[in-house]
Protein backbone atom coordinates (compact mmCIF):
# COMPACT_ATOMS: atom_id res chain seq x y z
CA UNK A 1 0.00 0.00 0.00
CA UNK A 2 1.40 3.37 -1.21
CA UNK A 3 2.28 5.97 1.88
CA UNK A 4 -0.12 8.51 0.66
CA UNK A 5 -3.18 6.13 0.81
CA UNK A 6 -2.06 5.18 4.21
CA UNK A 7 -1.65 8.61 5.21
CA UNK A 8 -5.23 8.72 4.47
CA UNK A 9 -6.92 6.09 6.07
CA UNK A 10 -4.79 7.15 9.03
CA UNK A 11 -6.79 10.48 8.79
CA UNK A 12 -9.88 8.63 8.56
CA UNK A 13 -9.41 6.65 11.55
CA UNK A 14 -9.00 9.94 13.62
CA UNK A 15 -12.43 10.73 15.83
CA UNK A 16 -11.34 14.26 14.83
CA UNK A 17 -14.77 16.24 13.74
CA UNK A 18 -15.36 19.14 15.64
CA UNK A 19 -12.05 18.71 17.41
CA UNK A 20 -9.14 21.04 17.25
CA UNK A 21 -6.49 21.58 19.77
CA UNK A 22 -4.81 25.19 20.86
CA UNK A 23 -1.18 24.77 21.95
CA UNK A 24 -0.01 27.62 23.55
CA UNK A 25 3.75 28.06 23.85
CA UNK A 26 7.07 29.60 22.58
CA UNK A 27 9.26 29.44 19.71
CA UNK A 28 12.46 29.02 19.94
CA UNK A 29 15.60 28.79 17.62
CA UNK A 30 17.85 26.32 18.62
CA UNK A 31 21.61 26.13 18.20
CA UNK A 32 22.56 22.80 18.67
CA UNK A 33 26.21 21.52 18.71
CA UNK A 34 27.10 18.01 17.72
CA UNK A 35 30.50 16.12 19.65
CA UNK A 36 31.95 13.92 16.64
CA UNK A 37 34.15 12.33 19.21
CA UNK A 38 34.41 12.44 23.15
CA UNK A 39 32.74 15.16 24.07
CA UNK A 40 35.44 16.79 26.93
CA UNK A 41 33.38 19.72 28.85
CA UNK A 42 36.68 22.17 29.40
CA UNK A 43 38.79 21.35 26.02
CA UNK A 44 38.36 21.68 22.34
CA UNK A 45 35.48 19.42 20.34
CA UNK A 46 35.35 18.79 16.67
CA UNK A 47 31.59 18.75 15.83
CA UNK A 48 28.64 19.98 14.01
CA UNK A 49 26.61 23.08 14.61
CA UNK A 50 22.69 23.43 13.29
CA UNK A 51 20.25 26.14 13.61
CA UNK A 52 16.81 24.48 13.90
CA UNK A 53 13.11 25.80 14.72
CA UNK A 54 12.29 24.87 18.57
CA UNK A 55 10.39 25.86 21.48
CA UNK A 56 8.00 23.41 23.36
CA UNK A 57 5.07 25.09 22.30
CA UNK A 58 6.26 25.31 18.61
CA UNK A 59 7.49 21.78 18.42
CA UNK A 60 4.87 20.13 20.17
CA UNK A 61 1.98 22.40 17.74
CA UNK A 62 4.02 20.83 14.94
CA UNK A 63 4.45 17.05 15.75
CA UNK A 64 0.41 17.25 16.83
CA UNK A 65 -0.35 18.52 13.40
CA UNK A 66 1.75 16.31 11.47
CA UNK A 67 -0.34 13.22 13.49
CA UNK A 68 -3.23 14.69 11.48
CA UNK A 69 -5.07 17.10 14.45
CA UNK A 70 -6.47 19.85 13.78
CA UNK A 71 -3.95 22.60 15.26
CA UNK A 72 -3.86 26.12 16.20
CA UNK A 73 -0.83 27.45 17.58
CA UNK A 74 -0.44 30.96 20.25
CA UNK A 75 2.65 32.06 20.59
CA UNK A 76 5.11 35.16 19.45
CA UNK A 77 7.82 35.61 16.72
CA UNK A 78 10.07 38.17 15.71
CA UNK A 79 8.67 40.53 12.61
CA UNK A 80 12.40 39.31 11.16
CA UNK A 81 13.15 37.31 8.22
CA UNK A 82 13.94 34.32 10.51
CA UNK A 83 10.19 34.50 12.45
CA UNK A 84 8.63 34.82 9.02
CA UNK A 85 10.50 31.56 8.21
CA UNK A 86 8.96 29.93 11.50
CA UNK A 87 5.28 31.22 10.65
CA UNK A 88 5.76 29.49 7.17
CA UNK A 89 7.33 26.41 8.29
CA UNK A 90 4.16 25.91 11.01
CA UNK A 91 1.42 27.22 7.89
CA UNK A 92 2.62 24.22 5.11
CA UNK A 93 1.64 22.11 8.21
CA UNK A 94 -1.78 23.12 7.64
CA UNK A 95 -1.40 25.19 11.27
CA UNK A 96 -3.36 27.78 12.22
CA UNK A 97 -1.36 30.84 13.11
CA UNK A 98 -3.52 33.34 13.26
CA UNK A 99 -2.75 33.74 17.02
CA UNK A 100 0.82 34.03 16.27
CA UNK A 101 1.64 37.36 17.17
CA UNK A 102 4.45 39.42 15.63
CA UNK A 103 6.99 41.19 17.84
CA UNK A 104 9.44 43.79 17.33
CA UNK A 105 11.88 42.00 19.21
CA UNK A 106 11.66 39.49 22.04
CA UNK A 107 9.19 37.71 20.16
CA UNK A 108 11.36 34.21 20.31
CA UNK A 109 14.13 32.67 22.28
CA UNK A 110 17.43 31.20 22.06
CA UNK A 111 18.63 27.90 22.67
CA UNK A 112 22.34 26.90 22.93
CA UNK A 113 22.95 23.22 23.49
CA UNK A 114 25.54 20.98 23.09
CA UNK A 115 25.02 17.54 22.83
CA UNK A 116 28.01 14.51 23.48
CA UNK A 117 28.85 11.93 20.91
CA UNK A 118 26.00 9.39 22.32
CA UNK A 119 23.55 12.65 21.16
CA UNK A 120 22.35 13.00 24.96
CA UNK A 121 22.53 16.91 26.22
CA UNK A 122 25.93 17.91 27.60
CA UNK A 123 24.67 21.29 28.45
CA UNK A 124 22.59 24.10 27.27
CA UNK A 125 21.63 27.71 27.90
CA UNK A 126 18.04 29.54 27.21
CA UNK A 127 17.57 32.67 26.45
CA UNK A 128 13.53 33.34 27.29
CA UNK A 129 11.04 35.35 24.79
CA UNK A 130 9.52 38.45 26.03
CA UNK A 131 5.98 37.01 27.90
CA UNK A 132 3.95 40.26 27.76
CA UNK A 133 3.27 39.40 23.65
CA UNK A 134 1.63 35.89 24.56
CA UNK A 135 0.12 37.66 27.42
CA UNK A 136 -1.45 40.05 25.15
CA UNK A 137 -2.61 37.63 22.73
CA UNK A 138 -4.30 35.84 25.29
CA UNK A 139 -5.78 39.00 27.46
CA UNK A 140 -7.52 40.10 24.39
CA UNK A 141 -8.24 36.92 22.32
CA UNK A 142 -8.04 34.22 24.93
CA UNK A 143 -12.08 33.81 25.73
CA UNK A 144 -12.66 33.64 21.57
CA UNK A 145 -9.52 31.23 21.31
CA UNK A 146 -10.97 29.01 23.98
CA UNK A 147 -13.95 29.09 21.87
CA UNK A 148 -12.83 27.91 19.19
CA UNK A 149 -11.31 25.32 20.29
CA UNK A 150 -12.00 21.79 22.07
CA UNK A 151 -8.68 20.93 24.05
CA UNK A 152 -5.78 23.09 25.04
CA UNK A 153 -1.79 22.14 25.51
CA UNK A 154 -0.47 24.35 27.35
CA UNK A 155 3.24 24.95 28.10
CA UNK A 156 2.95 26.00 32.03
CA UNK A 157 6.17 27.63 32.62
CA UNK A 158 5.72 30.95 30.38
CA UNK A 159 4.05 32.86 33.58
CA UNK A 160 1.80 32.41 36.22
CA UNK A 161 -0.51 35.48 34.55
CA UNK A 162 -0.74 33.05 31.52
CA UNK A 163 -1.32 29.56 32.83
CA UNK A 164 -3.70 30.97 35.10
CA UNK A 165 -5.84 32.85 32.54
CA UNK A 166 -5.76 29.84 30.31
CA UNK A 167 -6.93 27.35 32.72
CA UNK A 168 -9.82 29.91 34.37
CA UNK A 169 -10.98 30.05 30.47
CA UNK A 170 -11.05 26.51 29.89
CA UNK A 171 -12.76 25.83 33.01
CA UNK A 172 -15.60 28.30 32.35
CA UNK A 173 -15.76 26.45 28.85
CA UNK A 174 -15.80 23.04 29.98
CA UNK A 175 -12.50 22.47 27.86
CA UNK A 176 -9.73 20.03 28.88
CA UNK A 177 -5.95 21.31 29.56
CA UNK A 178 -3.15 18.72 28.64
CA UNK A 179 0.42 20.70 30.18
CA UNK A 180 3.66 20.13 29.81
CA UNK A 181 6.23 21.99 32.01
CA UNK A 182 8.86 24.14 30.35
CA UNK A 183 11.67 25.23 32.85
CA UNK A 184 9.64 24.67 35.84
CA UNK A 185 9.71 27.92 37.28
CA UNK A 186 5.91 28.68 37.51
CA UNK A 187 4.76 25.07 37.99
CA UNK A 188 7.54 24.14 40.91
CA UNK A 189 6.31 27.28 42.87
CA UNK A 190 2.43 27.26 42.18
CA UNK A 191 1.78 23.39 41.81
CA UNK A 192 -1.96 24.76 42.45
CA UNK A 193 -2.39 25.10 38.82
CA UNK A 194 -2.54 21.62 37.94
CA UNK A 195 -5.62 21.21 39.71
CA UNK A 196 -8.13 19.74 37.62
CA UNK A 197 -6.46 19.73 34.53
CA UNK A 198 -7.36 16.40 32.46
CA UNK A 199 -2.94 15.30 31.59
CA UNK A 200 0.24 16.40 33.24
CA UNK A 201 3.49 14.83 31.40
CA UNK A 202 6.95 15.45 32.64
CA UNK A 203 9.83 13.36 33.43
CA UNK A 204 11.03 12.11 36.38
CA UNK A 205 13.19 14.78 37.37
CA UNK A 206 10.50 17.05 37.54
CA UNK A 207 8.41 14.33 38.98
CA UNK A 208 11.19 14.32 41.93
CA UNK A 209 11.18 18.19 42.46
CA UNK A 210 6.86 17.95 42.41
CA UNK A 211 6.49 14.97 45.01
CA UNK A 212 9.71 15.83 47.05
CA UNK A 213 10.94 12.02 46.45
CA UNK A 214 13.98 10.35 44.59
CA UNK A 215 13.04 7.60 41.50
CA UNK A 216 15.99 6.70 39.99
CA UNK A 217 16.34 2.97 40.35
CA UNK A 218 12.54 2.91 42.11
CA UNK A 219 11.02 -0.02 40.33
CA UNK A 220 8.17 1.47 38.33
CA UNK A 221 5.66 0.24 40.64
CA UNK A 222 6.61 1.79 43.42
CA UNK A 223 6.62 5.16 41.47
CA UNK A 224 3.22 4.92 40.07
CA UNK A 225 2.17 4.43 43.73
CA UNK A 226 3.70 7.83 44.08
CA UNK A 227 1.50 9.15 41.19
CA UNK A 228 -1.56 7.59 42.43
CA UNK A 229 -0.45 9.35 45.85
CA UNK A 230 0.00 13.02 44.18
CA UNK A 231 -2.82 13.02 41.58
CA UNK A 232 -4.60 12.35 45.21
CA UNK A 233 -3.91 15.95 46.62
CA UNK A 234 -3.39 18.07 43.39
CA UNK A 235 -6.73 17.51 42.05
CA UNK A 236 -5.25 16.27 38.72
CA UNK A 237 -7.47 13.76 36.42
CA UNK A 238 -4.24 12.43 35.07
CA UNK A 239 -0.86 12.10 35.05
CA UNK A 240 2.29 10.81 32.79
CA UNK A 241 6.03 10.63 33.93
CA UNK A 242 8.93 9.53 31.33
CA UNK A 243 11.78 7.92 32.35
CA UNK A 244 14.18 8.08 29.90
CA UNK A 245 14.98 5.06 28.37
CA UNK A 246 13.61 3.34 30.97
CA UNK A 247 10.17 4.15 29.73
CA UNK A 248 7.18 5.88 31.31
CA UNK A 249 4.07 6.05 34.14
CA UNK A 250 0.83 7.00 33.94
CA UNK A 251 -2.29 6.79 35.83
CA UNK A 252 -5.30 8.35 35.42
CA UNK A 253 -7.47 9.01 38.46
CA UNK A 254 -11.40 9.40 36.30
CA UNK A 255 -10.58 5.35 35.28
CA UNK A 256 -8.05 3.64 37.79
CA UNK A 257 -6.04 2.73 35.06
CA UNK A 258 -2.66 2.94 35.69
CA UNK A 259 0.62 0.95 34.46
CA UNK A 260 4.54 0.76 33.32
CA UNK A 261 5.10 1.86 28.92
CA UNK A 262 8.58 0.53 27.85
CA UNK A 263 10.66 2.19 25.12
CA UNK A 264 11.18 0.42 21.78
CA UNK A 265 14.02 0.29 20.39
CA UNK A 266 15.48 3.52 18.25
CA UNK A 267 19.03 4.45 16.85
CA UNK A 268 19.76 7.66 18.79
CA UNK A 269 20.81 10.94 17.21
CA UNK A 270 19.23 13.77 19.38
CA UNK A 271 17.60 12.81 22.69
CA UNK A 272 16.33 16.45 22.92
CA UNK A 273 13.14 16.99 21.39
CA UNK A 274 12.06 13.84 23.56
CA UNK A 275 9.72 15.42 25.90
CA UNK A 276 8.03 17.48 23.62
CA UNK A 277 7.27 14.61 21.24
CA UNK A 278 6.50 12.18 24.07
CA UNK A 279 3.70 14.87 25.45
CA UNK A 280 2.44 16.04 21.61
CA UNK A 281 2.22 12.00 20.93
CA UNK A 282 -0.32 11.33 24.02
CA UNK A 283 -1.98 14.06 23.78
CA UNK A 284 -2.48 13.63 19.98
CA UNK A 285 -4.04 9.76 21.46
CA UNK A 286 -6.28 11.46 23.86
CA UNK A 287 -7.76 13.79 21.71
CA UNK A 288 -8.67 11.27 19.22
CA UNK A 289 -10.49 9.42 21.73
CA UNK A 290 -7.60 6.80 22.82
CA UNK A 291 -7.83 6.11 26.95
CA UNK A 292 -4.62 6.97 28.57
CA UNK A 293 -2.44 3.57 28.61
CA UNK A 294 -3.02 3.79 24.30
CA UNK A 295 -2.30 6.95 23.88
CA UNK A 296 1.17 6.72 26.27
CA UNK A 297 1.81 3.67 23.13
CA UNK A 298 1.52 6.72 20.86
CA UNK A 299 3.71 9.07 23.30
CA UNK A 300 6.81 5.98 22.93
CA UNK A 301 6.44 5.82 19.11
CA UNK A 302 6.42 9.43 18.50
CA UNK A 303 9.34 10.26 20.68
CA UNK A 304 11.22 7.38 19.40
CA UNK A 305 10.85 8.90 16.27
CA UNK A 306 12.17 12.40 16.95
CA UNK A 307 15.12 10.90 18.78
CA UNK A 308 16.68 9.09 15.22
CA UNK A 309 15.95 12.90 14.10
CA UNK A 310 18.71 15.55 14.44
CA UNK A 311 15.77 18.39 14.09
CA UNK A 312 13.45 19.41 17.37
CA UNK A 313 10.44 17.51 15.38
CA UNK A 314 10.64 14.36 13.31
CA UNK A 315 9.97 15.55 9.50
CA UNK A 316 8.59 12.59 8.34
CA UNK A 317 6.55 11.66 11.17
CA UNK A 318 3.06 11.73 8.88
CA UNK A 319 4.79 8.83 6.68
CA UNK A 320 6.43 6.90 9.59
CA UNK A 321 2.61 6.90 11.59
CA UNK A 322 0.75 5.84 8.47
CA UNK A 323 3.62 3.04 7.70
CA UNK A 324 3.67 1.87 11.45
CA UNK A 325 1.63 -1.28 12.50
CA UNK A 326 1.29 -0.14 16.22
CA UNK A 327 -0.28 2.83 15.73
CA UNK A 328 -2.59 1.46 12.85
CA UNK A 329 -3.44 -1.08 15.83
CA UNK A 330 -4.30 1.50 17.99
CA UNK A 331 -5.97 4.33 15.53
CA UNK A 332 -7.75 1.54 13.43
Amino acid sequence: MGVLKKLSILRSCLPLKNKRIAVIGTVFIDCKGFAFQDYRPAGRNLGSIQFVHGGVGRNVAETIASLNVPTTFVSSVDATGIGHEVVNHLQARHIDVSYVKEAPSGGMGMWLAILNENGDLAGSISQMPDMAHIEQQLLEQGDKLVQETSHIALELDLNEPISRRVIQLAAQHGKPVYGIPGNFDVIGSHPDLLQGMACFICNHIEGERLMNATFEGVPPETIIGHLKAYVKTSGLQSIVMTLGAEGSVYFDATTGESGYQPVFPVNVVDTTGAGDAFFAGTVAGLVSGLPLAKAVVCGTKVAGWTIESAESTCPDIAARAAGDEVLGELLG
